[in-house]
């Protein structure tokens, strides 16, 4: 196994590094992504209506927002390693169990196990991020680490289309099953201890003393409800573009992926600029940047439809420029959040990745419940979110930002 000495400073950005936080980081996005061109032919196999099995992604998604928030501090206080082995671990049970469900309860339970047991990589990348680079090199880090995990949510609903297509959806469980052993092997070879500072004291008062302190920073809560809402945004979209594009515009399953790939293809360019340019510019003009083109870019889908143009490139076109502001804006305030108070870092990684997943669980029922014959209420939660992330960054405007290397 590699020393720990050997990565205790920022010389660890080598590629095989790099290779794991992404392969990690992925995981629960893969688990998000993969079944979804599945979702019409399980709730026909169940025998339930899709509103139903709609569940199966909006749970994970609340799963993912409630382990986020006890992930990270326990890795505060027990380190990174051993909590994303288990959390992996925790993954593949999620996701033995929904390959194996007979009725759509037990799918419903092995989708919250997966997601409970995923969300430990995304959160821990970002931990792990945190304590070998300061405040500017982490939003450049994060750029590059998301950039590569944004290939999983652009090639995993055409893989689930084609292993449903071919073998069913337990296929796209198995796949899971498959990617997440490997990513523990990768793992339990690659990655040492990087916490290095972990506590000593009862777990459940850290828990609250860490918790108490982010509560009442508000450069926290800027940088975080920023991210939270931009990436609400996208939730929303995740939620009802199958609906708009299947059910009123007419459109194949097989389209839907094809058009998909667009969103994550911004989101890569998006990170790959904040990889470049956030430690020279700066997080938050990033964050600004991102959060004005998130806007501009609803308000374009808006006048597009208005104007009665009804096909998949007026929906997935703006949204191109959508995952690319969302590419500018999460890194820096992932950034952010995880850098106000550095030695809660994993309780910020935490609290801030749970309120981002859950504001997507949120909007997701929310859009389910609202979209109907038209596509404007999409619209409309789409520009609320857009409107209350840039509201969220006054928070952090003129507030004394930390050093770069605390």
């Amino acid at each position: 196994m590699t020393q720990i000495s050997a990565i205790a400073t920022p010389s660890v950005a080598k590629p095989s590094f790099i290779a794991l936080l992404i392969a990690v980081s992925a995981v629960s996005p893969l688990g998000i992504n993969m079944y979804l061109p599945s979702m019409p032919g399980m709730a026909r196999a169940f025998g339930v209506d899709f509103t139903t099995i709609q569940l199966t992604l909006s749970l994970y998604l609340a799963a993912m927002a409630l382990g986020q928030l006890i992930i990270g501090p326990i890795s505060d206080r027990f380190g990174r390693r051993p909590v994303l082995l288990i959390g992996l671990t925790v993954f593949i049970i999620g996701s033995l169990i929904c390959f194996l469900a007979q009725n759509v309860g037990l799918l419903i339970f092995g989708r919250v196990v997966q997601a409970m047991g995923g969300c430990a990589g995304i959160t821990l990348s970002r931990a792990i991020v945190r304590d070998l680079y300061g405040r500017n090199q982490v939003a450049s880090m994060i750029g590059y680490v998301t950039m590569g995990m944004a290939v999983a949510p652009m090639v995993a609903p055409t893989i689930g289309g084609l292993l449903d297509t071919f073998y069913g959806w337990r296929a796209s469980f198995a796949f899971l099953i498959a990617f997440g052993g490997l990513a523990l092997l990768f793992a339990a070879w690659q990655l040492p201890e990087t916490n290095h500072n972990r506590g000593s004291g009862g777990a459940g008062r850290e828990l609250l003393y860490s918790y108490s302190i982010l509560f009442r920073s508000r450069l926290f809560w800027g940088y975080t409800l920023a991210a939270s809402f931009i990436s609400a945004v996208f939730f929303a979209f995740l939620a009802g573009a199958p609906f708009v594009m299947i059910e009123l515009m007419g459109r194949s399953a097989a389209e839907y992926g094809f058009y998909f790939a667009l969103v994550p293809g911004g989101y890569i360019l998006g990170n790959f600029a904040s990889g470049r340019f956030a430690a020279r510019v700066g997080p938050n003009r990033m964050i600004l940047a991102g959060t004005f083109m998130a806007l501009a870019s609803v308000a374009a889908m808006a006048v597009i439809f208005a104007v009665g143009f009804m096909h998949p490139a007026a929906l997935f076109g703006p949204m191109f420029f959508i995952g690319l502001g969302n590419g500018l804006v999460l890194p820096s305030g992932i950034a952010g959040a995880v850098s106000v108070k550095p030695d809660v870092a994993g309780a910020a990684a935490g609290l801030s990745g749970s309120l981002q997943i859950g504001f997507g669980a949120l909007v997701a029922p929310l859009i389910g419940a609202t979209l109907s014959t038209t596509i404007w209420p999409l619209i409309a939660i789409m520009t609320a979110c857009s409107l209350l992330a840039i509201a969220s960054f006054g928070l952090v405007a003129g507030q004394h930002r930390p050093e770069a290397g605390n």
